[in-house]
């Protein structure tokens, strides 16, 4: 990830224990270990994600992805859903990202859409949250279309970073005051 996202850390994020935080990491992975076909996806398994954008008040569900590959055109659905809301600017959302929500969704168990605080960002858009002192990464991967902050009306914010984590397939930020969580398909790492 780039070095604006200063908010990593090696251990547990502020305000949390070191034993609460690790705890909760193996009760993730024990409840992965428990479900693995609520977990992990077959790989021929229509894969279906619904959003609420919490900026916009749109919704949108989509099936992305068959048993054949991934569905173009609701792929532009999505990135069209995704879009810089403050611009109207879009680009293509890493597929990768739509599996990773799919294996969290699957892994929570929820039957709640993900509520959508920020998909794709366009440079201009960065720089003026940047500006402002809102801590957004210089080359954030929202910039790139592989980096999504969302919530879950019936999974703790704690419980959805806790459950990334142990996928262990990208960055992971938490958020508490904010209520929400940072994931993307960059290297693995968390604050």
């Amino acid at each position: 990830m780039s070095p604006a996202h200063r908010r990593v850390e090696d251990g547990a994020p502020s305000g949390i224990s070191r034993r609460r935080f690790l705890g909760g990491v193996i009760a993730a992975a024990s409840a992965l270990a428990l479900h693995p076909r609520r977990a992990l996806a077959s790989a021929n398994a229509p894969r279906e994600l619904s959003f609420v954008h919490l900026h916009t008040g749109e919704r949108l569900a989509v099936a992305y992805r068959n048993g054949s590959g991934y569905e173009r055109e609701e792929l532009a659905r999505v990135d069209h859903f995704l879009r810089d809301f403050r611009t109207g600017e879009r680009h293509p959302i890493d597929t990768a990202l739509l599996d990773l929500l799919h294996e969290l969704k699957l892994a929570t168990g929820t039957s709640a859409p993900f509520q959508v605080i920020s998909g794709y960002r366009s440079p201009r858009t960065n720089e003026a949250l940047r500006a402002q002192g809102g801590g957004q990464a210089r080359n954030s991967f929202h910039l790139q279309g592989r980096a999504i902050d969302v919530r879950l009306a019936d999974v703790e914010s704690r419980t959805l970073r806790n459950f990334a984590l142990a996928l262990a397939r990208g960055g992971v930020g938490y958020y508490p005051a904010e209520d929400f969580v940072h994931v993307d398909t960059g290297p693995v790492r968390r604050w």
